[in-house]
């Protein structure tokens, strides 16, 4: 009984792991190469490769090995979190920096 309870738990926990894999890989996907550069993060490359791993692994893990999360996956929610915590912040300020900024063009407050 307490078996199947922790494995489905674990199901569930991995499925919302591959969730987010799959968000930061699409992510990914919208950006130009440019911009990673110009926020001075890594190339797209590197972060398509990250992204893709995480989701990779994420989908075998649940799919194929039952769910666990264990070492490779927690190394893959990792990648996933860093991109969607720290490069994804930086790539949306630096899309934003080309549209108009405000009535008057100075700022989004128009200062």
């Amino acid at each position: 009984m307490i078996g199947t309870i922790q494995a489905g738990i674990y199901f569930i926990l991995g499925l919302i792991a591959f969730g987010l894999e799959l968000w930061a890989l699409v992510d990914c996907l919208r950006y130009k190469p440019a911009q990673f550069e110009a926020a001075f993060k890594r190339t797209k490359t590197f972060w398509l490769a990250m992204t893709g791993i995480s989701a990779a692994i994420g989908a075998f893990s649940v799919f194929v090995g039952g769910g666990g999360l264990g070492i490779f996956g927690i190394a893959a929610v990792t990648a996933a979190s860093v991109y969607l915590a720290d490069v994804r912040p930086a790539l949306r300020e630096i899309g934003n920096s080309g549209r108009s900024q405000g009535p008057y063009g100075q700022g989004p407050y128009g200062w």
